[in-house]
């Protein structure tokens, strides 16, 4: 009886600490052409046909689910189609009222953001270049750039999605060499808005396609000496560590990452994050998503 009493006695503490603590919950998650695709159906091959109803159930039920304050998404189709996904998770009862969609070079597939409290600010970079093979090029889908007004300060993400693995080039074999391209010139421009990360506080997260011990990985972590952010580990709930699933091979990776900024560190909860592996997570996407957890302090 006493050791019962004792946990509910810990129990209470946590929802009392809860209640006192401002709190931001993040998620990155690739929505797998939330719009007109060339798509396999039931009915044969089709061509820009729009995201199957099934699958748009099951996204929601994991939106739901994740419950996130802050949800930066992927592969988001045009305008229509993100106000269409805000008011069908409204009907069933999760409300986004602030919401951003970045245009860029890419008229497919957008970065997006839901968000439950407001954006003090939206900026879409989409003059980022990089050099290619002599050559220059830009960030395909930009930057999406977001500031999130809390009770201890502002928290500012970026949103990103970096080349897919696909190429025409034999001299760069899976885009890797595009995508370090990309990350660099993400890398720099976040350090413009940011030049002292030791103490800003800013995310990037989203489907880098690639492994935490890539080129690309590794250059949105660091400039020289210079250290811009962590990459928070994840796990789902049996102790999985991958995020995509390559259904025409069966393979499993890693790709979609969450990196802080050194100075919002010590504010990720337990150190970690979780990659939602709820009902619905295989229908909805061939991406899991994943989500950190903020703890920025007592409100006030």
């Amino acid at each position: 009886m006493e050791f019962r009493r004792g946990r509910f006695l810990v129990f209470l503490l946590f929802v009392a600490v809860s209640l006192r603590a401002d709190t931001l919950t993040i998620a990155t998650y690739n929505v797998e052409n939330y719009g007109p695709a060339n798509r396999m159906t039931e009915a044969g091959y089709r061509k820009d046909y729009p995201k199957p109803e099934p699958e748009k159930r099951a996204l929601r039920a994991v939106i739901r689910g994740m419950n996130a304050d802050v949800l930066v998404l992927q592969e988001m189709g045009v305008q229509a189609y993100l106000d269409e996904l805000r008011r069908d998770l409204k009907a069933e009862g999760l409300d986004y009222p602030h919401a951003a969609l970045a245009t860029a070079a890419d008229a497919d597939r957008h970065l997006a953001v839901l968000a439950k409290r407001p954006l003090k600010s939206v900026v879409t970079h989409t003059d980022l270049q990089f050099t290619y093979f002599g050559g220059k090029e830009t960030v395909k889908r930009g930057l999406l750039e977001a500031t999130v007004s809390t009770e201890s300060g502002d928290v500012t993400i970026f949103a990103v999605h970096l080349k897919s693995r696909f190429t025409e080039r034999p001299d760069d074999p899976q885009s890797a060499v595009r995508r370090a391209g990309e990350a660099t010139a993400i890398r720099d421009r976040v350090l413009t808005r940011f030049p002292t990360p030791a103490t800003a506080r800013f995310i990037v997260l989203g489907d880098c396609n690639d492994s935490r011990s890539s080129k690309a990985s590794t250059f949105l972590q660091k400039r020289g000496k210079t250290v811009i952010s962590f990459l928070v580990p994840a796990t789902d709930s049996r102790g999985e560590l991958w995020s995509h699933a390559y259904r025409r091979e069966e393979s499993y990776s890693r790709v979609d990452q969450i990196f802080v900024s050194p100075g919002l560190k010590a504010a990720v909860n337990g150190g970690v994050g979780r990659i939602y592996d709820g009902d619905g997570v295989r229908e909805a996407s061939d991406h899991r998503p994943v989500l950190i957890a903020l703890n920025l302090g007592e409100k006030k």
